[in-house]
C-alpha cells in the first residue's frame, strides 16, 4: 500500500475516544457517566457486548430523549451503518449521507469497535473530494496531494497534469476533422449545412458536460447501478434533444425557409442530445471500469468523442434526409 492509498482509508480518520455503553445500563447511567468521561465523540454512543462487538448504536440526541429507566439495549439501532477501516474515505462519506447520520462506527472484520468516522472528518472527506473531483473534469491528474492545489503550482507541473489528456484530445480531434472531410460532397453541393456544425458541437457538448459533472460527483456517491443510470440520462438527453431540437426547427424555418434542412438540424439536435448525455454518465465510470480514478480526463476526451460522434449523427441525418 503507497502513502497516497493510506490517505485515502477510513482508517486515518479514526477516532477511538467515541463514547460507549452496555446494553444492561440505563439511559440515565449513561448519561450520567459520559458528563464524566467527556468523550472525544459524543455524536454516537457505541453499545457492545462480548469482546467488544458492536451491537448497536444510540444518537446521542435519541439517548437524551430516552427516559431515564429505559436500557440503551431497548433505545439502540442495531441497524446502524458502520464502516471498515480499509473502506474507501469517499465510500464512509456516502453512507453517512444516504443514511443521513452525523458520525459511523468503525468496526473491524470481527465486528469489534475500533472507534468512529467523527462529523468533522466526514465533512473534511466531502470537502476534499468535491475539491479533487473538480479537478478530474477538466482533466487535472494527481500525481501527489499537491495537485488538490493545481492553480497554484507552477507552469511545468501543471501542464504535466493536464497535457496527457489533451494530447490523447489532439488525436480525438483528427478524427473529427476527417469525419468531416469524408463528407465534403455534401457540403459543397450545400454550404448551409456547414453552417449549423458549430451550434450542434456546442450543444452537444454542454448537454454531455452536464452529465459529466453529475457523473463525476455522484457515480461514487450512488447506489444505484450504470444501466439504470444510464438509461435514466439518455431519456434526459432524448427530452433535452427534443426540446432544442424543436427551438430550433421553428428558428431555421424562420431565417432560412428550408423545411428539410430544419427538420435534419431538429433531428441531429435530438440524437447528438441523446448520445451525448450517455457518453457523458458512461465515460467516468467506464474508466473506473478500467482501474482509471473516475473521470480523471473525461472532460477532455469525453468532449472530444461528443464532437466527433455528433459530426457524425448530423452528416449522416443530413444525407438520410436527401442532401
Amino acid at each position: 500500500m503507497n502513502a497516497h492509498e493510506h490517505r485515502e482509508r477510513v482508517a486515518d480518520h479514526v477516532v477511538a475516544d467515541v463514547a460507549r455503553a452496555v446494553a444492561g445500563e440505563t439511559a440515565g447511567e449513561v448519561r450520567a457517566r459520559l458528563a464524566g468521561e467527556q468523550p472525544a465523540c459524543v455524536e454516537i454512543v457505541a453499545v457492545t457486548g462480548a469482546h467488544g462487538v458492536l451491537e448497536g448504536v444510540v444518537p446521542i440526541g435519541r439517548l437524551f430523549a430516552t427516559p431515564a429507566g429505559t436500557t440503551v439495549g431497548e433505545a439502540m439501532a442495531r441497524d446502524y451503518p458502520r464502516v471498515h477501516p480499509e473502506d474507501d474515505q469517499e465510500h464512509a462519506a456516502s453512507v453517512a449521507l444516504h443514511h443521513a447520520v452525523d458520525a459511523l462506527p468503525v468496526v473491524d472484520a470481527s465486528g469489534a469497535l475500533l472507534g468512529a468516522m467523527p462529523p468533522q472528518a466526514l465533512l473534511q472527506v466531502l470537502r476534499r473530494e468535491h475539491v479533487e473531483d473538480l479537478h478530474r473534469l477538466v482533466g487535472i491528474t494527481r500525481e501527489t496531494a499537491n495537485a488538490r492545489h493545481a492553480i497554484e503550482d507552477p507552469p511545468m507541473r501543471r501542464a504535466r497534469h493536464r497535457l496527457p489528456w489533451l494530447v490523447a484530445g489532439l488525436a480525438g480531434s483528427a478524427a473529427a476533422t476527417a469525419a468531416m472531410a469524408g463528407f465534403e460532397d455534401v457540403i459543397r453541393a450545400h454550404v448551409a449545412v456547414a453552417f449549423f456544425v458549430p451550434a450542434l458541437v456546442y450543444l452537444a457538448d454542454a448537454i454531455g458536460t452536464q452529465s459529466e459533472a453529475i457523473a463525476v460527483r455522484g457515480l461514487s456517491l450512488t447506489r444505484a447501478g450504470i444501466g439504470h443510470l444510464v438509461a435514466g440520462e439518455l431519456r434526459t438527453g432524448a427530452l433535452i434533444g427534443a426540446v432544442l431540437g424543436a427551438l430550433a426547427f421553428v428558428a431555421v424555418v424562420a431565417v432560412w425557409r428550408d423545411a428539410r434542412l430544419a427538420a435534419a438540424v431538429a433531428a441531429s439536435l435530438f440524437a447528438a442530445g441523446t448520445v451525448a448525455s450517455g457518453i457523458g454518465i458512461a465515460f467516468p465510470w467506464w474508466l473506473a471500469r478500467m482501474r482509471v480514478d473516475p473521470a480523471y480526463g473525461s472532460g477532455p476526451m469525453a468532449t472530444v468523442l461528443q464532437d466527433t460522434l455528433t459530426i457524425l449523427v448530423y452528416l449522416a441525418v443530413i444525407r438520410a434526409f436527401g442532401f
